[in-house]
């Protein structure tokens, strides 16, 4: 049987553990936020210059771009998101089950990946794929340099016609509780988005813009521009996504604590009482058998 000693040192346990749950909690929580502005900032600019450049897209009657070419999907690159560490609860394993799914539903065909973030980087090495490249280290601070490297080397790929088809796999951040796992088609660009569009965003979306240039030049600078943005802005929403599922989680786990710690202390006191009866007890029974 556990003794009062044992007890209190559990009980100090905890408390410690506890304290450096608090701690990361409070610094996702400041991570969050940034990590949020910036994943919030990336998305209007993201849409406005897909936006722009399906209507470029519309004027060319048949648009004649390496990025642009649609071939049979026999050679399919996937850039999977996942998180850098652990302790952020289901993150990681969310994202590696959806990226699953999607290499279950074309194991027929030629895979290789583009693993962003050590956890997912990890676990699909030793399920035996192979990698174009891997960047790990680079979701804890975003950097649009590390975006236009992993645009430069996907665009290469499909315009060398070494693969037909390129995937976005993330967690796109919703709410601090909540994230979208998202697959999305990068390349080749397609003329038309698949989700449905607002009444409002229809209407902007068919504004006649004025374009200085021929809109075959303007096609070509803008495709490596949407490619280098979409990637970036699944980089800011993977990392704004992580760091809350770390925050729920730490302040999960703060709480368990605190009721570890009232369990033990409740517990431990039982036993301290019950030993005090059990003294008290011997005392009066010693007392009556002297008297």
């Amino acid at each position: 049987m556990a003794t009062l000693l044992d007890f209190r040192r559990r009980i100090r346990s905890v408390k410690n553990t506890q304290q450096i749950t608090r701690a990361m909690k409070f610094v996702a929580a400041a991570r969050l936020r940034r990590a949020q502005e910036a994943a919030l900032a990336a998305r209007p600019y993201a849409s406005e210059l897909a936006r722009v450049l399906r209507s470029t897209m519309s004027r060319i009657d048949e648009p004649q771009h390496p990025l642009l070419a649609k071939r049979p999907e026999e050679r399919i690159l996937a850039i999977v998101l996942s998180g850098e560490r652990g302790l952020a609860g289901a993150f990681n394993t969310n994202i590696l089950r959806k990226a699953n799914e999607f290499l279950r539903a074309n194991k027929n065909k030629q895979l290789s990946l583009v693993p962003v973030g050590k956890k997912g980087r990890d676990s699909l090495k030793r399920a035996g794929f192979s990698f174009a490249a891997e960047y790990i280290n680079v979701l804890a601070k975003v950097e649009f340099s590390t975006a236009r490297e992993i645009a430069g080397l996907v665009t290469d790929l499909y315009a060398r016609e070494e693969i037909d088809a390129v995937y976005l796999i993330f967690s796109e951040f919703k709410t601090v509780m909540t994230a979208n796992l998202k697959v999305e088609k990068l390349l080749p660009v397609e003329p038309e988005s698949g989700t449905q569009e607002s009444p409002a965003e229809k209407a902007v979306s068919q504004v006649d813009y004025i374009y200085e240039q021929p809109p075959e030049k303007l096609l070509g600078a803008l495709l490596p521009k949407y490619v280098e943005a979409q990637i970036l802005r699944a980089m800011l929403e993977s990392s704004a996504a992580e760091y809350a599922a770390r925050m729920a989680a730490m302040e999960s786990a703060t709480r368990n604590a605190g009721e570890v710690i009232q369990a033990l202390t409740l517990h431990m006191n039982k036993v301290r009482q019950a030993a005090i009866t059990k003294e008290i007890i011997e005392i009066v029974s010693g007392a009556s058998h002297g008297a």
